[in-house]
């Protein structure tokens, strides 16, 4: 009898196998809108806006764009409020159960993005193509008996007697279908526990129990969790604990930064695939390893408009300006970058998520993520992105070979002209900080014609600073932000960096002068 490895494997490839009915993204995308409008045209947002007279129009795209605002978090709350009050039928028709708590950074109280039954549906589809796409990883049979680990925040959700509320992979991870759920880490048990740190013991302690082929999260937490079963165990590697693990899932921030101290964890290489979820919904997963970019999801309960993330569009702090230019999925071009907006099957209506992500291949609307439209620096016309300091962190920690673990930058003055501070967390004390500094400035330059400009003229100077690990994590714990989708921010803007020096100062002793 053939092992179910052999089942499913052959299962994904037959899929993989079966001529599919390609139609232009464009064409999915609008039969997507027009359905979205015709169950939403009865709702308070649609009756505000006329969905139903949006719906009788010859080019119901334009219309929808010529009708209904680019939205903001801020300006969706008018009517969000009214979905965490138990009102029916506001965005999206019925009632609201469930509200994501987005991952964000450090910044403030978390906002509240509703998540309906609809899009739990979507994700679900979505996550099963994701699955299908390992038909092209050339796996062995036995890999799809092992386990996979999911590194989620916990599934034991806050309610209030009107909605429930957590972060996504909690929602998510509550409801997982039935023929998954025996290959699922850490258990139902574990992944219900509300405490980040206790969550991260406990699967450290229950680790060797498992025969772990896949592991899905943010690099940073896993990083830090196998760093503790090596520990815990006495071992050299995570292959030692896990000899059969082969795929890492990875998503919420760029891996290039980490991979040098992910792989010392390792002894032998994996198959890495990136994923695009956010709270708003289930946007783009790597199809192919070999491939660039992520492809976007066309049928996953979303509708896709694009900014140009321009000076035309964008002000310098990353807010959108009035009568952007906005394009749908026909219009845009490779190797340019865009903020997203969104209309999903959750009651988001032209939704600027905040992610700027560049297309790939555009034939195969594949996609990176390049950064977020508030998390750039641009003191002076540098215009230096996530992405350019991700590539920059990655080559230079190549060149020393050293384990960058974390970074943060923040503009800063220099008399009447500007600076860069970064905030370089690393497990090797001997690096020479000024050289360090200097070969970081070059690989800048590599990356950003914008900032070789500029630092020839009003970007006077970068300055370095080495920061242990632990003072990243407990700054967010200090914050009430740790979990599972919660990151560092990139990027410091005022009220944090003034924040972060002087939480170094009192925590460590570490006097910040710039």
């Amino acid at each position: 009898m053939a092992s179910i490895g052999i089942v499913i494997k052959n299962g994904l490839i037959l899929s993989k196998r079966i001529p599919t009915a390609r139609k232009e993204p464009y064409i999915i995308q609008e039969r997507l809108l027009v359905r979205h409008l015709r169950k939403s045209q009865f709702t308070v947002f649609g009756q505000e806006y006329n969905f139903s007279k949006i719906l009788k129009s010859t080019d119901v795209v334009q219309a929808f764009q010529d009708t209904v605002p680019v939205l903001s978090y801020e300006s969706m709350q008018k009517w969000w409020q009214m979905c965490l009050q138990g009102e029916s039928s506001v965005c999206w028709p019925g009632k609201v159960d469930y509200f994501a708590l987005s991952s964000g950074t450090s910044t403030g109280a978390s906002k509240y993005i509703p998540i309906t039954r609809s899009m739990i549906r979507a994700i679900q589809r979505s996550s099963v193509k994701q699955i299908l796409s390992l038909a092209y990883c050339k796996l062995p049979d036995n890999f799809y008996e092992k386990d996979i680990l999911m590194l989620g925040s916990s599934t034991s959700l806050d309610y209030n007697g009107i909605y429930y509320a957590g972060d996504l992979s909690g929602i998510t991870s509550k409801d997982l279908p039935f023929w998954f759920q025996p290959f699922y880490k850490p258990g139902r048990e574990i992944a219900k526990t509300k405490n980040w740190q206790d969550k991260l013991d406990l699967i450290t302690r229950e680790a060797h129990k498992w025969d772990v082929g896949a592991i899905v999260g943010v690099p940073a937490w896993f990083q830090l969790l196998m760093e503790r079963i090596i520990e815990l165990h006495q071992v050299k590697t995570i292959h030692d604990v896990w000899p059969n693990l082969m795929v890492f899932t990875h998503g919420g921030v760029a891996l290039e930064p980490y991979k040098r101290g992910f792989e010392s964890l390792l002894a032998h290489p994996l198959i890495y695939l990136e994923t695009y979820l956010a709270s708003e919904g289930f946007i783009a997963y790597q199809a192919r390893p070999e491939s660039e970019g992520m492809r976007m999801f066309m049928k996953g309960g979303i509708f896709f408009e694009f900014i140009p993330f321009n000076d035309r569009n964008f002000d310098i702090d990353g807010n959108v300006l009035p009568n952007p230019e906005v394009l749908t999925i026909a219009d845009v071009e490779q190797g340019q970058e865009y903020a997203l907006l969104l209309s999903t099957c959750a009651g988001a209506w032209r939704y600027v998520i905040g992610d700027v992500i560049k297309f790939t291949d555009v034939e195969n609307h594949e996609i990176k993520i390049t950064g977020r439209t508030r998390h750039f620096l641009s003191l002076c016309g540098e215009h230096l992105s996530v992405e350019n300091m991700n590539r920059a962190i990655e080559l230079v920690s190549d060149e020393f070979k050293v384990k960058i673990r974390e970074f943060t930058v923040a503009g800063t003055s220099v008399g009447s002209l500007f600076g860069h501070h970064w905030f370089i967390s690393t497990d090797n004390e001997s690096i020479d900080k000024d050289l360090f500094k200097e070969r970081l400035d070059f690989y800048l330059k590599q990356t950003n014609d914008d900032y070789i400009t500029e630092r020839k003229h009003a970007l006077k100077d970068i300055f370095v600073d080495f920061i242990p690990n632990e003072l990243f994590h407990s700054w967010l714990k200090d914050k009430g932000r740790e979990g599972a989708q919660i990151k560092f921010p990139r990027v410091l803007k005022k009220e944090q960096y003034q924040d972060w020096k002087q939480y170094l100062q009192s925590k460590a002793g570490m006097t910040i002068n710039n």
